[in-house]
């Protein structure tokens, strides 16, 4: 987006409304809240994503500009791995972005005014056509810290039964296999979906998938 104009306007809505974006810590990158330049603010926003051009000085004094993507909604994204009995559950879904098949779980972004168990509760449904009988938090995940601002929020849902898939969203099916064959697919490639790998990683690490 080099050359794009940014909003500046927007940019200072974005500011006061969420502070906590715009926040300088000691020796890290600093943004410069008294910058003004056309090419500043933000360059790009819809409902999914907010991308800024912040100015900013760097720890060595130097003075410049930074890309960032943001979540536009203030809640949470979420990563669900549902358990079906023993097994986990994958969804075959077509992203447009790698334009490709992948194996891998169930997640949304955020939605405004809904937690992260709610929007996860929201994900279950849409994609997958069932209810969580228990939703077990994970933890947070920032899936890009050189460029997402944002953070999902990482669960474990176990399920009793699969409904009707989210067609419309790119879904092809639902696939139950064994914990051992979903961490095979990990080892040898077949699944490649971050948020899939990392919340796979926190449920083995909180015994979840031991029995």
């Amino acid at each position: 987006m080099t050359g794009t104009n940014g909003d500046g306007d927007a940019y200072e809505r974005l500011r006061q409304q969420r502070p906590q974006l715009f926040r300088n810590l000691p020796g890290g990158i600093d943004i410069l809240h008294d910058a003004a330049d056309d090419e500043v603010g933000v360059v790009y926003q819809d409902p999914y994503i907010t991308i800024l051009r912040d100015p900013v000085r760097f720890p060595d004094g130097e003075r410049g500009t930074y890309i960032r993507l943001l979540d536009s909604a203030t809640g949470p994204s979420c990563v669900l791995l549902p358990l079906l009995g023993p097994e986990v559950v994958l969804v075959e879904h077509f992203r447009h972005a790698t334009r490709e098949w992948h194996l891998e779980v169930p997640r949304g972004h955020g939605t405004s005014g809904l937690s992260g168990a709610e929007n996860a509760a929201k994900e279950l449904a849409e994609e997958l056509g069932t209810t969580a009988d228990e939703l077990i938090p994970l933890g947070l995940l920032h899936p890009d810290t050189g460029l997402r601002g944002g953070h999902a929020e990482l669960f474990a849902a176990r399920i009793a039964a699969i409904g009707e898939v989210d067609r419309g969203e790119g879904i092809r099916r639902a696939l139950p296999v064994p914990v051992a064959e979903a961490e095979e697919l990990i080892r040898t490639g077949g699944i490649t979906d971050a948020f899939t790998i990392a919340v796979l990683t926190r449920a083995r690490l909180a015994g979840l998938l031991d029995r």
